[in-house]
């Protein structure tokens, strides 16, 4: 459970980050795609 919280906020941080960098350099946005992956029961 924990591994999957700290995955998920350094995603979100990633997020943040590249979207306030993206601002400050007056860059088109990015389009993430969600990972998921192959195997749910792992």
């Amino acid at each position: 459970m924990a591994d999957g919280f700290l995955e998920k906020h350094q995603r979100e941080y990633e997020a943040r980050k590249a979207e306030y960098l993206r601002k400050r350099k007056h860059l088109p946005p990015v389009k993430t795609k969600l990972e998921r992956p192959d195997d749910e029961a792992l």
